[in-house]
């Protein structure tokens, strides 16, 4: 009998600047733009940026 394993589901905080920029509705290079002039607040980890979940829902609910 075979065992299924269950794959650990987690709700990550942080989304890629691709992934905010879709939300936005804008394109990937509008995206990136944003987040080299400070419009869109970013993390930067190692190489990697990611933006906030917390800091991108305020934002769209403050257009909301």
């Amino acid at each position: 009998m075979k065992r299924k394993t269950r794959k650990a589901r987690f709700v990550s905080a942080v989304y890629s600047v691709s992934e905010a920029g879709e939300l936005l509705g804008i394109s990937r290079n509008s995206a990136y733009a944003a987040a080299r002039d400070g419009s869109l607040p970013v993390i930067k980890v190692g190489r990697l940026l990611k933006v906030p979940k917390a800091v991108l829902d305020k934002m769209l609910g403050a257009v909301a």
